[in-house]
């Protein structure tokens, strides 16, 4: 029979081996929380209007001078597959109102006039880490909603759609659909700005 030395001595290793594991073990990440599924939401754009301008930059129109109001800033993230693996092509489409709060959809009508220069819709492909980004505006109030971003990710068979909401603003509370989100779900979906770069941007990862 083991005596107390013998105890406290496997005691000790099986600490140290727990501790090894756990430093072995990857930091969970928002990347490896799932993104959750979200509606689309009556807006998602015609056809037509999602091929009207196919590029990542919903501030600037083509042909057109100016670019649109708002306050500009970059979402950034990177696209995983159900694995957790980087999944490189990875179609990323956002869409939004512009900052008067109108969507670039027909069924969207009355109310102020819409930003022409705003192209409310864009797309972007993950590179080969997959890694996206977009120059848009931060979203702004839209009756009966939170300040949100529709997104919608394609890679293979995968597809998700979901939206990302502005962390900590005060009508975050009052949005039914934010509501219905856990604790890990709601950072999973945040966008929290900071200084980049290019300018303020927010990183929101995005896994399928």
């Amino acid at each position: 029979m083991p005596n107390f030395a013998d105890r406290t001595r496997r005691a000790v290793l099986s600490l140290i081996a727990g501790a090894g594991a756990a430093a072995l073990t990857p930091f969970r990440s928002a990347a490896q929380v799932a993104t959750p599924r979200q509606t689309e939401g009556p807006y998602y754009p015609t056809e037509r209007m999602r091929f009207a301008d196919q590029d990542n930059d919903l501030v600037k129109v083509a042909r057109k001078v100016a670019e649109a109001g708002g306050e500009i800033f970059y979402l950034k993230g990177r696209v995983f597959d159900r694995s957790g693996k980087p999944a490189p092509g990875a179609r990323v489409e956002i869409w939004q109102v512009d900052n008067k709060g109108r969507y670039l959809h027909t069924g969207d009508y009355g109310g102020a006039a819409r930003d022409p220069h705003f192209q409310g819709f864009g797309f972007a492909i993950a590179d080969d880490e997959g890694r996206y980004w977009f120059r848009t505006i931060k979203p702004v109030v839209y009756p009966g909603r939170t300040p949100h971003i529709h997104v919608k990710a394609f890679h293979g068979d995968q597809e998700l759609t979901t939206q990302f909401y502005i962390d900590g603003h005060p009508l975050n509370e009052r949005d039914g659909l934010w509501r219905r989100l856990s604790k890990a779900e709601r950072d999973a979906v945040a966008m929290r700005f900071k200084s980049g770069a290019e300018g303020e941007e927010a990183v929101v990862d995005i896994r399928l």
